[in-house]
């Protein structure tokens, strides 16, 4: 847990990749970082927000250490809200490891994982739900994603929050007025009136809340598990649908015994393709073990896709079976249609060739409208749920109004139904932070990268 004196401390750190890199960046951040690039570099940056060429230089034995860009910052014009310098240097780690060391030596303090944004927090640059998207938008591995966590970086979550939590106060001030002045104006508060506000901030908290499956696979990726019976081109379909030869195809049954992953995107959505071990009773100890991994797969799976050859009556049959194993929504594809020339297929059978790609674009259409149909389309201009930490806090809230809800229905006393108004305000604040708890801080920004 961080302490007021390390707030105070002026902080460093490589803030960008390690590695060799046409650049890096060394970023400070306090209200030391001026007195440390003076001493530091020549010329010191005259204006701040501009870029300026100048050479630093090792404190000690006034060697070169790099020719590079510095940009200074003015408090509070900076992202961290502090004075700030941020250093464009050589790439490298012995250049910037350099500049790193003298920065340290002039006294500055490494910084710890997401010292930089937490600090951006404290001093009212952003509020927690901002600064954990910040996160999000480094690590996001999809266009879904990094969308979505944009929004969250710009307020957009933040302000509905706030609306929200702000609809709950008038509410809770109602309910104060009609127990502290229930003789003033027109008397106590009509109490269809305050149902009528509860109801409707209720319906909108439930609103935000039902964004959270569809935040979690954009967060996480839809599971979209390849299942069927041994030898029905599971693999070979797995490489196609990639456009990569990332799992073994052979013509042996029972050649995959393990579950193979790998993301892609499928419409709007970022998904985690499987190719399982083939589906069928077994003897072997190692086929069965793969077998058992690709029944929890199947069991986890936001779709399903069966798999068959056609080479025998089993594939519906099959389809059964996986719906059975607990796979949310299923699609029955027929392969290999490139040698299985003459044959008829019932109407609506999804048909492909991982040979020829006949047959891929719909399919991948197939897999894109199962998931629009079950999540929903993303509207990237509304607040998305993708933190398990704030669905859990629009849970409290939405269950507190509703107790409310209960308790004025019920005639209880204005003054106990509104302990539930007040614990709902206080589940909505802790989305954004204006509760501020030192250990949910230090697990948030445990997260970040050094330099974030």
């Amino acid at each position: 847990m961080e302490s007021a004196a390390d707030h105070a401390d002026t902080i460093v750190a490589i803030s960008s990749a390690s590695g060799r890199s046409a650049l890096s960046i060394v970023r400070l951040s306090g209200s030391g970082s001026a007195d440390i690039g003076r001493r530091l570099l020549s010329p010191y940056p005259a204006r701040p927000r501009h870029a300026t060429l100048t050479t630093a230089r090792d404190p000690a034995s006034d060697i070169v250490l790099d020719q590079l860009v510095a940009v200074r910052y003015d408090a509070p014009a900076s992202y961290t809200g502090e004075a700030m310098l941020e250093l464009s240097c050589h790439g490298g780690l012995a250049t910037t490891r350099a500049i790193l060391a003298s920065c340290l030596s002039l006294g500055a303090r490494a910084a710890r994982s997401g010292e930089f944004t937490r600090r951006a927090l404290l001093n009212g640059k952003l509020d927690l739900a901002q600064a954990e998207a910040v996160a999000d938008l480094i690590d996001a591995a999809s266009e879904p994603m990094r969308r979505v966590a944009l929004g969250t970086v710009g307020g957009g979550l933040s302000k509905q929050v706030g609306e929200l939590r702000a609809a709950i106060l008038q509410l809770e001030a109602l309910m104060a007025y009609s127990v502290d002045f229930p003789e003033e104006d027109d008397g106590e508060i009509p109490r269809d009136r305050t149902m009528r506000m509860a109801r409707d901030v209720s319906s909108r908290v439930d609103a935000l809340l039902s964004t959270a499956g569809r935040g979690a696979v954009i967060r996480d990726g839809a599971l979209v598990v390849l299942a069927g019976p041994p030898n029905a081109g599971k693999s070979s379909l797995f490489n196609a649908l990639l456009g990569q030869e990332r799992a073994i195809v052979t013509e042996i049954a029972g050649t995959t015994r393990d579950a193979i992953e790998h993301p892609c995107l499928m419409g709007q959505w970022p998904v985690r393709l499987v190719d399982t071990a083939g589906l069928r009773s077994s003897d072997d100890l190692v086929e069965r073990l793969g077998i058992e991994v690709s029944e929890r797969y199947v069991k986890d799976a936001d779709v399903g896709i069966v798999c068959s050859d056609g080479t025998n009556g089993a594939g519906r049959q099959m389809e059964e079976t996986v719906r059975g194993l607990g796979a949310a929504e299923t699609l029955y594809v027929e392969t290999k249609i490139d040698v299985r020339d003459g044959e008829s297929f019932a109407v609506g059978t999804l048909r492909v060739s991982a040979t020829t790609g006949a047959g891929l674009a719909d399919l991948k259409a197939a897999i894109a409208a199962t998931l629009d149909a079950r999540y929903g389309r993303v509207d990237y201009e509304s607040p998305v749920i993708t933190h398990a930490r704030h669905e859990a806090a629009l849970k409290r809230a939405a269950d507190e109004l509703s107790l409310f809800v209960d308790a004025m229905e019920k005639n209880t006393t204005p003054t106990i139904a509104a302990v539930h108004l007040r614990a709902a305000v206080v589940a909505l604040e802790e989305i954004i932070g204006a509760v501020s708890v030192d250990d949910l801080l230090d697990e948030v920004f445990s997260r970040f990268c050094i330099g974030k």
